[in-house]
């Protein structure tokens, strides 16, 4: 833990200012999110209105993001990322006021929809992370944004519900849209606009930290198909996994949150310590892992849907939970630096759209599983689906050990 805090500190205050910004804009937009049901729910003229809309509501602004987040990569390698983050956080906070206004659900949908198109922030921001740092530990960077994203979530629910209680939804969606617009205004004025050129240190760093990948790189296709395999493989309980704790384990709603939490808990407190040990790691060693990772996750998920101790289940939650901090921040690390310093938010925002696009498969695959064949078919077949992952982690290896000099090992 005493290098990874030498790192953080190596990467000067601007890191503190882009972490906040995450966290404190990620943490905004989430405030609504579990109560979105509850909203549409009051909206919905039927029952079918509402199962599809429920749906909806979350499913539109993942298809927004994944439409359009390479372009906006690549509008952030042509007019610099820090422009792009301005942009996505105004956006932001435009589409959230007016769906504080909507009063139609199918309205709503169509703004969350372009709220999703608008919105982009992520890749930018480690884009304009990485050529701050100079590509320094790029690994540990990519990881903190996201223990930002994944701590600003858990806590803007939590306002999110003081709001609802004490006021209403709409005044949730006011105050997420005026928070985001002040961190687009803060954005602007605060960060430092990048070099142009880097020094001659900061290239050699840079070069230094190819070895991250160097001979042995995957190819970014199959960084990403592996990336979504395993995202998928989670996002198949999103929907079905208060509805098995409650068939299964009749549990309280209390017992169904923190159960839920225990995974974003276990990831925050993982992350960090994955991402210092595969720190400067070349892809071989890296993918040998993503092999062990993937056939926990497999083990994990099979056992959780044996178990019937919501004990059990619980800490296995915790313990899935910290095998996917060494997850996604690691694989976008490693398609970053394969990936020529002019590119970074072309790739970087291409791994966002994949990611939704593999969020909403899984959540389509997750939802049909459970009514056609029963709640208690979802976590066999996210154990499968693990497998796979496993599979495919082990011929990205196969392919990096390939590309290694001969004499070189894992």
């Amino acid at each position: 833990m005493t290098g990874t805090v030498a790192v953080i500190r190596g990467f000067g205050p601007v890191f503190a200012i882009l972490f906040g910004l995450q966290f404190i804009s990620m943490g905004a937009m989430e405030m609504s999110g579990p109560f979105w049901p509850l909203r549409i729910e009051e909206l919905s003229s039927s029952g079918g209105i509402f199962a599809l809309a429920g749906i909806g509501v979350y499913v539109c602004p993942m298809i927004g993001v994944s439409l359009t987040s390479a372009l906006w990569g690549r509008m952030g390698d042509r007019y610099g990322n820090r422009l792009m983050m301005v942009r996505a956080l105004a956006g932001l906070a435009v589409t959230q006021i007016l769906v504080s206004f909507a009063q139609d659900v199918w309205l709503i949908l169509l703004l969350r929809f372009l709220q999703g198109c608008c919105a982009g922030y992520i890749a930018p921001a480690q884009a304009y992370g990485i050529q701050i740092t100079g590509g320094r530990n790029r690994g540990v960077l990519l990881t903190w944004l996201q223990v930002a994203t994944n701590v600003g979530s858990l806590s803007g629910a939590f306002f999110g519900g003081l709001i609802l209680d004490a006021s209403s939804f709409t005044t949730i969606n006011l105050t997420a849209g005026l928070i985001c617009g002040v961190c687009a205004v803060a954005a602007w004025v605060i960060l430092p606009r990048p070099a142009a050129e880097t020094s001659e240190a900061g290239r050699g760093q840079a070069r230094q930290n190819q070895a991250f990948t160097g001979q042995a790189a995957a190819p970014v296709w199959g960084l990403l198909a592996l990336t979504g395999m395993m995202l998928a493989s989670r996002m198949v309980l999103q929907v079905p996994f208060a509805l098995y704790m409650t068939e299964v384990f009749r549990a309280p709603h209390w017992v169904t949150g923190f159960s839920y939490g225990l995974l974003a808990l276990g990831f925050v407190v993982a992350a960090p310590l994955w991402a210092q040990f595969f720190n400067d790691r070349p892809a071989s060693f890296i993918l040998g892992w993503m092999v062990l990772i993937a056939g926990g996750c497999a083990l994990l998920t099979s056992l959780a849907g044996l178990t019937r101790s919501v004990e059990y289940f619980a800490v296995i939650y915790l313990f899935w939970g910290g095998l996917l901090g060494g997850t996604t921040p690691i694989l976008v690390a490693l398609m970053s630096a394969a990936t020529a310093d002019g590119r970074q938010g072309s790739v970087l925002g291409t791994a966002q759209s994949w990611q939704q696009i593999a969020s909403v498969a899984g959540i389509a695959i997750g939802t049909g599983t459970a009514q056609i064949f029963g709640l208690t078919s979802v976590y066999p077949l996210v154990s499968l689906l693990y497998a796979a992952s496993l599979f495919t982690a082990l011929g990205l290896w196969f392919l990096a050990r390939s590309r290694l000099p001969v004499g070189d090992s894992l």
